[in-house]
């Protein structure tokens, strides 16, 4: 009984396997060279062949296969994915140029369209005769900013009876009682009837006053579909300007001084108030961003 017990004693106080310490991790060290990735992995396994008992199980050649076809299918994945965000960067910087290059057609087409119709108007409107009017083959017409003075030729001898003249406020018909009319149209713009009138003069022409009801706008024709002078060269008589009350001299001037900043390609009063304005704002606001503000 003794012997038995000892033996049992001595068999209590050997470690069994099941208690045995938890096997430590081991470091392992080595250099990828991406040109020749087999060396790495002859270190990997001859690492795992000192230091474990992995290669020798009768499945260790199934599991390193399952780990590589894992890995293949991940890299594939991943490949698929990054040739999908190229195509698709691709498509998008595609789109971006056509679109690009859509509104940069659209906008030549527009300055094109507005080259041709500035070069019709121009090529439509005829210089003014010194009157600020037109000389027309029938009458002639000149114009102040109150009024428009309408001279219409008639035979030698005409007397006032014989003339038919109607004046209405956007309307005027004249010409010889039982022969077509030599002026019949709308007005290029409203008039006053009640301050207009007309006369014979030297009984070989009729002289009409038209009282504008615009008085702040120069007029392109006597009547609407007549050819039409260009406005921006209108030239009003700097000696009746003393003539005018404040605000209309005032607005003359304006009018004078920004055609004559067009004809040179300069900007117009409204438009250096405006750069005023904008430099103002830009004097108050240093810290703001301003490198790609236009100045109009």
């Amino acid at each position: 009984m003794a012997i038995i017990s000892e033996f049992q004693e001595d068999e209590a106080k050997k470690p069994s396997p099941s208690s045995s310490p938890a096997s430590k991790p081991l470091l392992f060290s080595a250099t990828l060279d991406p040109s020749n990735p087999v060396v790495f992995l002859e270190k990997v396994f001859d690492f795992i062949g000192k230091e474990s008992d992995f290669l020798v199980k009768e499945n260790a050649d199934k599991e390193i296969a399952a780990i590589v076809r894992a890995a293949k299918e991940k890299s594939k994945k991943k490949a698929e994915e990054m040739a999908r965000k190229v195509e698709t960067k691709n498509r998008e910087v595609k789109e971006e140029k056509e679109i690009k290059k859509e509104v940069k057609e659209e906008a030549m087409e527009v300055n094109k369209k507005e080259e041709t119709k500035d070069e019709e108007t121009s090529s439509c409107s005829r210089v003014p005769n010194k009157g600020n009017g037109l000389d027309l083959e029938n009458y002639a017409w000149t114009q102040s900013l109150h009024e428009v003075t309408v001279n219409v030729p008639v035979p030698s001898g005409t007397r006032s009876k014989l003339v038919a003249c109607e004046i209405k406020k956007n309307h005027l018909k004249v010409g010889l009682k039982g022969q077509p009319p030599i002026i019949d149209g709308e007005l290029f713009q409203a008039v006053k009837p009640d301050d207009c009138y007309w006369s014979i003069e030297d009984n070989r022409s009729i002289s009409i006053l038209l009282t504008k009801h615009n008085q702040m706008e120069w007029w392109k024709s006597l009547v609407k579909g007549d050819p039409e002078i260009d406005t921006q060269k209108v030239e009003p008589e700097n000696s009746k300007l003393s003539d005018l009350d404040p605000e209309t001299r005032q607005t003359v001037e304006k009018m004078m001084f920004d055609q004559r900043q067009k004809a040179m390609g300069l900007p117009t009063s409204d438009e250096l108030q405006k750069q005023e304005i904008l430099k103002k704002f830009m004097s108050e606001h240093p810290e703001m961003d301003f490198s790609k503000a236009k100045l109009m």
